[in-house]
């Protein structure tokens, strides 16, 4: 797929903090960027990218894949194609307007069943919409298959995200090998997130990956969390505002 877009995609272990990451470097494109197209997407089933973007979401691409998949398992076969025809005009009315950036949820995971034409002409037509932006950051479910998969054919810059643990590493130089395989990306970096202790970073290490940053954890964040606020209302002095914009301009972004 040949795209003009830089396309970020944010994966690694669940509860590693990829969300807050994704939704922080949409708000540094949207300040540092004004006039650039963004487009922000939520592939987590969770749908936890809307929330730190204050974004509410009322329509997602596997509600509408599931109107097609109802169709065809009712035998309603002629309204099933039409409607895939009209999944190309109406993914645009999923598309949410917010803060200088648009933003689409894919939703809850797929129905059992095989609908491969469905769910290979969909991702066409998502890919054929990161054309009309200049930047997409993509906030996606532990694992890079279904990235891959259901929402984009190429990756320009891949983003591992773990915290200290041993386990979120060990995801992190899985999902590089997963990487290799299925995904064309065009660079490749990691960050560690929620550092306690500075003095253990000397230890972690993910093979062909360069750490881009070490977030600490930040008080910030957590007290935005609680009541409720946005990545926007996180202020400059913020180590999740300072480490993410560190990450955009290591990957040459900012």
């Amino acid at each position: 797929m040949e795209t003009t877009a830089k396309v970020i995609a944010v994966s690694g272990k669940g509860g590693v903090g990829k969300t807050t990451l994704a939704a922080t470097m949409v708000r540094h494109l949207t300040e540092c960027k004004p006039d650039a197209r963004i487009l922000a997407i939520d592939a987590d089933p969770a749908v936890g990218l809307s929330t730190c973007l204050g974004v509410e979401v009322t329509l997602t691409l596997d509600e509408i894949r599931k109107q097609i998949i109802d169709n065809v398992e009712e035998g309603r076969t002629k309204e099933a194609m039409d409607l895939v025809e009209e999944s190309r005009y109406r993914i645009f009315d999923a598309l949410v307007e917010k803060n200088g950036f648009a933003f689409l949820a894919i939703g809850r995971p797929e129905a059992e069943g095989c609908y491969c034409r469905i769910n290979a002409y969909l991702k066409d037509v998502i890919t054929m919409l990161s054309r009309e932006f200049d930047y997409v950051v993509i906030d996606g479910e532990a694992g890079i298959e279904q990235i891959n998969r259901r929402v984009l054919e190429k990756v320009t810059h891949l983003l591992l995200v773990s915290d200290q643990s041993r386990k979120g590493i060990q995801v992190a130089g899985t999902i590089k090998q997963v990487a290799d395989e299925l995904v064309m990306y065009d660079r490749i970096g990691a960050v560690i997130n929620r550092v306690t202790n500075p003095d253990l970073n000397k230890f972690i290490t993910i093979p062909g990956v360069e750490i881009l940053s070490y977030i600490e954890t930040d008080d910030y964040h957590a007290a935005n969390d609680i009541q409720g606020k946005t990545v926007y209302d996180l202020p400059p002095e913020s180590s999740v505002f300072r480490g993410t914009k560190e990450i955009l301009e290591k990957f040459g972004i900012l």
